[in-house]
């Protein structure tokens, strides 16, 4: 939860922003932190690199936890945690990886340690995430391994 509220932060948005202002916000930003209006100056180009690096980070993280995006996949992710198991997972930084046996992962946000832990030790971690993690969490899709 941390993460989100740092790219809030720095994008100047709060939880109820459209996707259609944080692109506008996302442009804006883009402009003014540019590296190529830093011609002459080379440690200010350095900087607008980073800070340009940042951003766009933020935005792409945010646009994939905002509500829009996440109705627009709904039915693929609701697909995927009632008829896929889990193949793996993992806690990083209170971020939950789950990966599924149909190759789509996901990251939950803020999942506490004494949560994964449970979950290690349940029967059946797909049955656990469908009662602890699902619905409980802020989520976004993580990645997708191409099947054959």
């Amino acid at each position: 939860m941390k993460k989100i509220g740092e790219h809030r932060k720095l994008l100047g948005v709060d939880q109820n922003v459209t996707l259609k202002e944080l692109k506008t916000i996302y442009r804006n930003a883009m402009k003014d932190t540019h590296p190529d209006k830093f011609v002459n100056d080379e440690a200010g180009q350095l900087e607008a690199e980073e800070k340009s690096k940042s951003v766009i980070e933020a935005y792409h993280f945010l646009v994939s936890i905002n509500p829009e995006t996440q109705e627009k996949y709904k039915e693929e992710y609701t697909e995927t945690i009632t008829k896929s198991n889990i193949q793996d997972f993992y806690l990083e930084k209170s971020i939950l990886t789950v990966l599924h046996l149909n190759g789509v992962s996901y990251e939950y946000m803020g999942v506490p340690k004494n949560t994964y832990i449970k979950m290690i030790n349940s029967d059946s971690p797909s049955r656990f995430a469908r009662r602890h993690i699902y619905g409980n969490f802020v989520f976004r899709k993580a990645g997708e391994v191409m099947q054959d």
